[in-house]
């Protein structure tokens, strides 16, 4: 993407280190080191005061009439009557809301471009049930559109995961939304990977069709055990206890085995199995596409037979069947509003879903996308799961709902000490809405990244371009909505 006066300060700012300690990268482990590492620098920023707003912080509170100071690329402070630094710009906020920036757990973009064509889709590497070894950021083409749509749309942050026809698609990688020709240079700096695995019709449709197994949920939950049974051993081996002898090829591996060491878990090093042992060792965090009820509750128990935590089920329709279950087990639920019925697995969804899920303590109710179109208005989906709570009693305040978008989703990333919401020291992401962002009329009049304007409604020098629309009369400032 391109945007000029923040292209250029890109530039110059390339090579400097990150400005605070809550952006380095955390040490990696054997499974988890990275040779491609982010080169995210935060855009220069001035002092910024945002006056007599109201302010939903992602904490659970709502403040009428205040302030929230950003300086350094951090929120320095929020609250009512700030003074404002000499070298501060001052904006009169009166009548908007300010929340925390949107963060979108479930998203495709730059591996599914909008608009796109075959040659860019680049989300499922269908030639496996068991993938683990592909990142889906080698995928990510940095100048799809649709990252400056979702901007326009208050999106910040965002994970970008690879497809769910396999049982085990990939790593996926949290991004920061700003404009870069390299994905490196959107790589949310010291975030988890996130492994993407999936349950239910799509993988057992996509190689029960092929011919291949796994063609019933029976084999899906065979080849989850195989695959982890593996990295177990794999992790033994090189823990320093005793290997065991290579184990034989098992239905999901595909090709003739020259392509790495599938399932080997004697001594040479094996991409799927290093994905594997990391989410095993907690330092890869697991996201699961699931819809039914009963296949949650049977990956709960998989991740228990094997160690690893699950972060987040998306999609999940029938998470309100379990809501006490998943807030026991820590487990958020990233979930649509409304979306149902397009095939079996998510025919007994309900429009209370989210709502229901937010309910029990300790919960994690998370609005996702899961499309280049709603990650632009994540804010009102979240504003239908609050009327269709209120249609069946359930009165959800605004202060609770944005967390759905911000702090819970931060939580789910593993990112919920660096943003996701409003409190001293944490990044300058920031949303100034028109109005409620809980409003069908709501849109983002500025967008701050570690509180740098990045898009400003207004300005058409700050609402950023992918080089692949320039010429394009639809791609002029201000249409990227």
């Amino acid at each position: 993407m391109r945007h000029l006066p923040l292209a250029a300060a890109c530039l110059a700012f390339i090579g400097l280190a990150s400005s605070g300690p809550a952006m380095a990268a955390s040490a990696a482990s054997r499974f988890t080191e990275d040779p491609y590492p982010s080169t995210y620098r935060p855009l220069p920023s001035e002092p910024v005061l945002l006056r007599n707003a109201i302010v939903l912080t992602g904490t659970g509170e709502r403040l009428d009439g205040a302030d929230v100071l950003m300086r350094d690329g951090r929120i320095a402070a929020v609250g009512a009557g700030l003074q404002a630094p000499a070298d501060a710009r001052v904006v009169d906020a009166t009548g908007k809301w300010i929340t925390p920036g949107i963060i979108d757990v479930h998203s495709h973009l730059g591996v599914y471009p909008s608009p796109g064509m075959k040659a860019h889709s680049d989300g499922n590497e269908m030639t496996a049930p068991v993938t683990a070894n592909v990142w889906a950021e080698h995928s990510v083409w940095p100048q799809d559109p649709g990252f400056a749509a979702a901007l326009a749309g208050g999106i910040t942050t965002l994970q970008v995961l690879p497809g769910s026809a396999n049982l085990v698609g990939g790593r996926g990688v949290t991004l920061r939304n700003v404009p870069a020709t390299t994905y490196q240079a959107m790589k949310f700096p010291g975030a988890p990977w996130g492994l993407k695995m999936a349950c239910g019709e799509n993988p057992k449709r996509v190689y029960g069709g092929k011919g291949t197994a796994p063609s019933t949920r029976m084999g899906n939950v065979a080849g989850y055990r195989a695959a982890f049974i593996d990295a177990s051993e794999y992790l033994r081996k090189n823990g320093g206890g005793k290997p065991k002898d290579p184990p034989k090829r098992r239905w999901w591996q595909s090709g003739s085995g020259s392509e790495d060491s599938s399932g080997d878990a004697g001594g040479k090093r094996d991409l799927k199995l290093d994905t594997l042992a990391g989410a095993i060792n907690g330092d890869i965090l697991v996201h699961i596409h699931c819809y039914r009820a009963d296949e949650i509750t049977t990956m709960i128990d998989l991740a228990k037979e094997f160690g690893f935590t699950i972060s987040a089920f998306h999609h999940g329709v029938e998470a309100y069947k379990v809501a006490d279950r998943l807030a026991q087990e820590g487990i958020c639920g990233a979930l649509w509003a409304d979306w149902w019925g397009f095939k079996m697995e998510a025919f007994d969804g309900i429009q209370e879903n989210i709502a229901l899920v937010d309910r029990p303590a300790n919960s994690c109710a998370i609005v996702h996308s899961d499309s280049e179109e709603g990650i632009q208005r994540l804010n009102q989906e979240a504003a239908k799961v609050i009327a269709n709570a209120r249609r069946a009693g359930i009165e959800i305040p605004p202060e609770r709902a944005i967390r759905w978008l911000t702090a819970n989703a931060a939580r789910a990333l593993g990112v919920a000490d660096r943003t996701g919401s409003l409190e001293p020291g944490k990044l300058a992401d920031v949303v100034v809405w028109n109005r409620s962002p809980f409003s069908s009329y709501a849109q983002a009049e500025q967008v701050y990244i570690d509180g740098a304007r990045v898009f400003d409604r207004n300005d058409p020098s700050r609402q950023p371009r992918s080089d692949f629309l320039l010429g394009q009369p639809a791609a002029a400032p201000g249409g990227v909505l």
